[in-house]
């Protein structure tokens, strides 16, 4: 499992970010005490980097010169603050990337991993999602809660891996079921209502209750 460190000063952003890196089976850690940030990095000994620019006490081309001094380990700098000079100066002092904010925590994990794959020169395959008991096989499309394995259709697949996949954000009907007609199928609002019922009672009765749950006029989320 790769370790993440965390360098952001919203707690907002680095619980999300944290809580979707650990859904890809990522080891995520924030910082706490941007006086000591060298400190947490050397004691957490992470596999790569992820630094906002703006932080209290010294920015983050701060702390990204103070890791250089002792680790190659790649960093990506995460910040709204996207001017040309910005990422020329993150560059030049060592960073592997640059991700303007807002960003999207699908582009942020799948740039990780290809950072990670090109620093450790390794195949990092993920075959499984997990969010609190419950865990998606995305190898065999089953799900499972403990040791009991729940069987799922090609549908109910697709819409609790959309949910898994973005843990903690409310995901509206509409990009469901886009999501589904990505995949050839066609699957109207009724259609989605009865395929959700359905993941719902499999995975109520392996004692996941209200895994799934409805945001009236917004959609669903899973793992509040």
């Amino acid at each position: 499992m790769r370790k993440v460190f965390i360098v952001e000063d919203d707690e907002v952003i680095a619980a999300q970010v944290s809580k979707h890196l650990e859904t890809w089976q990522m080891k995520a850690k924030v910082a706490q005490d941007f006086q000591n940030i060298i400190e947490e990095f050397n004691e957490f000994k992470p596999d790569i980097v992820l630094m906002d620019l703006k932080l209290p006490a010294y920015n983050g081309f701060y702390w990204c010169g103070e890791i250089r001094k002792v680790s190659q380990v790649p960093i990506v700098f995460v910040s709204s603050a996207d001017e040309n000079m910005n990422i020329v100066m993150a560059m030049n002092m060592g960073a592997d990337d640059f991700i303007s904010k807002p960003f999207d925590l699908q582009v942020l994990t799948a740039k990780l991993q290809a950072i990670l794959r090109r620093s450790y020169g390794e195949s990092i395959s993920v075959h499984e999602l997990e969010v609190k008991n419950v865990k998606l096989n995305l190898d065999d499309t089953s799900a499972s809660v403990g040791d009991e394995k729940l069987e799922l259709t090609k549908n109910e697949y697709l819409i609790l891996k959309t949910l898994m996949e973005q843990a903690g954000k409310v995901v509206s009907r509409e990009s469901i079921m886009e999501k589904l007609w990505g995949a050839d199928e066609f699957v109207d609002d009724n259609t989605l209502t009865v395929n959700v019922t359905r993941i719902r009672k499999k995975l109520e009765a392996a004692g996941a209750e209200d895994f799934i749950a409805t945001k009236r006029g917004l959609g669903y989320i899973v793992g509040e």
